[in-house]
C-alpha cells in the first residue's frame, strides 16, 4: 500500500521547505544564522566533536558548524531531493539515508546529535524509537539538541498543522516527560529565537511580545495553573545521555 511520505518526502524541498523561496542560496542563508544564533550557543567549544545533524535539510546547520570550526560534522536527510540541493549548494557532508536505519549502524559515535524540526514527523511509537537510537548513538555524556513545534505558542496551529507530514505535538511539560522516558538524563526545554531583521520592526515586536506573555501569564494565573511555560512558537530541547 502506497504510504504518504513515499509521496511528500520525494519532493519536500520544493513542496513545503522551499515553496516560499526558490533561491536556495539565499534559503541556506536565511537558514544558517538563524541556526547560528539559536542552536550554536548550545554546543559545547570542544571543535574535535563528531556531530551528525539527522534531518538536515539542505545543509543549513551543517554550514553552521563547519563555518564554526566544527570539522567533524555530517548531515542526514532521507529526501534524495534535499541531498542534491546541498551538494548543489557545496555542502558535500550531507548524506541520504533513513535516520533511524544510520542510527542502528552508528551505536556510541557521536558526541552531539542535532535534530532541527524533525520529530514532529514521527509517530509515538517511532518517535519512542528515534529517541532510544538517538540515545544509543552518543557517546557518554553526549548531547542531543531538537527543536519542533511549541503547542503551547499563541496560534500553535499555524506551525504545527502547518505541514501535512507532522505526526505528533509537544509542549514543554510533555517533551520533558518524553525524554525521560527514553532514558536521557538531563533535559532542558527553551524558548526558540524570534526575530526580525529590520530594527524599528524588531522593536515594535519586543514590545508587543512581552505585553503579550504577560497576559497569558496572568490568565494562567487567574485559572490556577502554572505560568511557567515556554510561548514560542518553537520549544529547543537539550538532553544528555
Amino acid at each position: 500500500m502506497l504510504q504518504y511520505r513515499d509521496i511528500f518526502y520525494k519532493q519536500y524541498f520544493s513542496s513545503q521547505l522551499g515553496r516560499a523561496e526558490t533561491n536556495y542560496q539565499k534559503n541556506l542563508d536565511k537558514e544558517t544564522v538563524q541556526l547560528s544564533k539559536e542552536i550554536l550557543p548550545l554546543i559545547p567549544g570542544n571543535k574535535n566533536l563528531k556531530i551528525v545533524d539527522l534531518g538536515c535539510g539542505i545543509g543549513a546547520l551543517v554550514k553552521s558548524l563547519t563555518d564554526a570550526g566544527y570539522a567533524q560534522t555530517i548531515g542526514v536527510d532521507v529526501s534524495e531531493e534535499m541531498v542534491k540541493v546541498a551538494h548543489t549548494l557545496g555542502i558535500q557532508s550531507v548524506q541520504q539515508a533513513d535516520v533511524t536505519q544510520f542510527l542502528a549502524q552508528n551505536k556510541n559515535s557521536f558526541d552531539v546529535i542535532t535534530g532541527i524540526d524533525i520529530i514532529e514527523h514521527f509517530t509515538k511509537d517511532e518517535l519512542v524509537q528515534l529517541l532510544t537510537g538517538i540515545r544509543e548513538s552518543l557517546t557518554p555524556g553526549g548531547i542531543a539538541i531538537f527543536r519542533t513545534p511549541n503547542m503551547d505558542a499563541p496560534y500553535a496551529t499555524i506551525f504545527a498543522n502547518g505541514d501535512f507530514t507532522h505526526e505528533n505535538y509537544l509542549n514543554s511539560s510533555s517533551a520533558k516527560q518524553v525524554m525521560r522516558n527514553c532514558g536521557f538524563s538531563e533535559t532542558d526545554v527553551l524558548s526558540s529565537r524570534i526575530f526580525i531583521q529590520n530594527p524599528i520592526k524588531e522593536i515594535i515586536r519586543k514590545m508587543v511580545w512581552a505585553a503579550l506573555c504577560m497576559r497569558i501569564k496572568l490568565e494562567l494565573f487567574a485559572s490556577g495553573r502554572s505560568s511557567n511555560i515556554v510561548l514560542t512558537p518553537n520549544l529547543v530541547i537539550r538532553v544528555v545521555r
